[in-house]
């Protein structure tokens, strides 16, 4: 974080936000819109991810930040579970699974060392 001047320069909203995108391309999939509760929950979860990174960043302090940063981390688990749920339902075939689980781990790994980064200031 040191040095940032918008919440668009951090690594972890960046690779949230390719998280947020490939999410909501595969809502936007028939099978997935038959499944609305199923779909509007995933994309709801992933769209939580970047926009409380971005919200964090605007807060005064660093440990308000770090606890906006931990419920960021936590919506990114709950897209991995839900990944499972759509893999189980035949809805992503393992290839996707493994490339959006993928994305995911990055985008908590980034979450995980900016909210160490913060704790430590």
């Amino acid at each position: 974080m040191a040095g940032a001047k918008r919440f668009e320069e951090l690594h972890a909203w960046q690779e949230a936000r390719l998280l947020a995108r490939e999410i909501r391309r595969l809502c936007r999939r028939p099978a997935f819109k038959r499944e609305f509760a199923f779909q509007d929950q995933v994309g709801r979860a992933a769209i939580s991810v970047m926009n409380n990174v971005a919200e964090g960043f605007a807060r005064k302090t660093h440990a308000e930040f770090a606890r906006f940063l931990d419920i960021a981390r936590g919506s990114a688990t709950e897209v991995q579970s839900m990944l499972y749920l759509a893999a189980d339902d035949n809805l992503i075939d393992e290839g996707e699974f493994k490339a959006l689980y993928s994305q995911a781990e990055k985008t908590i790994a980034k979450i995980g060392s900016l909210t160490s980064y913060l704790r430590k200031a």
